[in-house]
This record gives C-alpha cells, structure tokens and sequence, in this order.
C-alpha cells in the first residue's frame, strides 16, 4: 500500500520513523506493507524535554539544542514552537479479554479521575475505545468524563483478544478526527496478549507511524516480563511512546503523558541531504548538559519503513 504524505504548508513533509530516543532495540514484526514517498525539502521533528529531575522543561529556546541529521549538524531551524495543549488529542483502548478483565475496571476508573482534572483539554479531544468480540467498538467520543463511560464497557469478559486489529483500527480513527495538525496519542490498557487479530505486531507497528500516533502501553499485567509485555514495549518504543510496568501503572501513566506534553515542541528544517535510507535523528544540548531530549530517532528517504 502506498501512503502519500499530506502536503502542509508548502512544503510535504517528512513522515518521521517513531523510535524512542535512545533505546537500541529495533522493530521487529513482518515486512511493512507501508510505503511513503515525498519530494519533501523539509523535516518535522516533535519531541519533549525533562532536566536532571524528569521534569518537564517549558522554557526551552532554540539556541539550547541542536539536531544531528545523519551526522550533519542543523542549528538554523526554519521554524521552532512549543506545542498547544489545545492540539492535544488522546484516545485510550481498553482491553476487555479474560486474561485482565480482574483488573482493568480499577485501571480505568484512575484514569478517568485523572483526565477528568485535565480541564485544559478540551472534551472533544478525547475518546475511549473497545473491543466486542472480533470487532473494534468506540464507546465515547466528546463526552467520557465521568464513570458513565466505563459503564459502556461491555457486560462479559471476552474469551477472544483482537489487540493489534483494535490498536490499528484506533490509530486510523484518530488519524481521521480533530485538526490534522493535532498530537495523537493513543493510550493503550492491556497486557499485551493478542489470540485472533489479523495484523501482526510489525504491521500495527507500522500502522501507528502512517497515522502518526504515539502509543503509551499501560501494562495491566499482575508482574513479571511476560510475551504480552514485550509486544506492548516494542509498541510504544517504536512509536516513540512510553511502557508503563505494572505494578499501577495507570495512577502514574496519564500524568506522565500530560507534563511531557506541557514541555514538547515542533521544530523544522531543511532537509540536509537527499541520500536514500534511513537518516538518523538525535537531538543534543548546547548548554545544559542535564537536559535529556526525547524524540522520533530518524526518517527514511524515501520514507519506505521496513
């Protein structure tokens, strides 16, 4: 399948590979069915900032950073912002299987509190998705303050488990609602088993970097490092999200999500060379050298994920 990159501005922009900053495994799962082209002459990079603390940074200037492009240095940004919380869009999928419904109605009863203290973020941005039986099922859009949204959750556990169809199905449903220059992320309670989908791991994988939706994988496992584990860490690394393990993952996860949000940005550059393949992307301090930057580690061009 062809995706073509949307033209914004003047310029198509580069569809950024998501991969965690930092973190040395890679993707792993089928051959990508995606292929991107562009023309581009021009990089959009989101990324976050903490200090030596973990916390957020909101003061962030321009000249306190720098990218490395395959190894090319790129100080002259065309453009530099710190992101609107407003353009925050969130979506949360619950995993209903047998195998954590003991568990996922405290999960998602925490994170509901906590979005419900968020009133920043407008209530049309955030949306909850299930799964009844093989089939994908939105339960809210605009309106999941509240309990009244985890009542929408299906009566009985579900002996069938389509993650990798739900996750997909959620990331193209998020591609497709809201302001196209929105921040999607997509917020993912399970642990991790999958016993029926038709995607595989690599294609929700890449499912996720065609939507340009950042998973946050919430473990709802007891504990341990189980299969389930590893699929949701490769999820979110990959799609330059965060893995959160049990045990309560879920008090601390959405505040977590939200403050590195208050301190993350968009920056913008010409693109520095037009050699095929993939272009390593890291980005640096130029002062204080405690900041630590968390971003998309690179882009290929032509932007075909493998």
């Amino acid at each position: 399948m062809a995706i073509l990159v949307p033209c914004r501005r003047r310029w198509l922009l580069v569809a950024v590979v998501l991969f965690c900053s930092g973190l040395s495994m890679g993707v792993i799962g089928d051959p990508a069915e995606f292929t991107y082209h562009s023309t581009t002459s021009e990089v959009r990079l989101n990324f976050s900032v903490t200090d030596q603390n973990n916390r957020g940074v909101a003061t962030l200037q321009a000249s306190d950073f720098a990218v490395v492009d395959k190894d090319v240095i790129v100080r002259n940004f065309q453009s530099f912002t710190r992101t609107d919380w407003t353009k925050l869009q969130i979506a949360i999928l619950v995993d209903v299987s047998e195998s954590v419904r003991p568990r996922f109605r405290q999960e998602m009863a925490d994170i509901l509190e906590l979005v419900s203290q968020t009133a920043n973020l407008p209530e049309e941005n955030l949306f909850i998705i299930s799964f009844e039986g093989s089939h994908p099922v939105v339960l809210c859009a605009g309106d999941c303050r509240g309990s009244h949204a985890v009542e929408r959750l299906p009566a009985h556990a579900q002996g069938i488990t389509p993650l990798f169809d739900t996750i997909v199905y959620a990331a193209n449903f998020l591609a497709q609602h809201g302001d196209a220059q929105a921040e999607k992320i997509l917020v993912v309670l399970s642990d991790g088993e999958d016993n029926l989908s038709g995607n595989s791991l690599g294609d929700t994988i890449n499912a996720s970097l065609r939507d340009e939706v950042q998973l946050d994988c919430i473990d709802v496992n007891k504990a341990g490092w189980s299969q389930g584990a590893v699929a949701l860490y490769k999820l979110a690394s990959a799609s330059g999200g965060r893995y959160f393990p049990p045990p309560g993952a879920a008090t601390h996860a959405l505040n977590a999500i939200l403050d590195g949000f208050r301190a993350s940005y968009t920056v913008t550059y010409r693109l520095p060379s037009h050699a095929a393949g993939f272009h390593t992307v890291r980005i640096l301090p130029t002062h204080n050298l405690n900041l630590q930057f968390r971003s998309r580690s690179g882009y290929y061009y032509p932007n075909q994920v493998r």
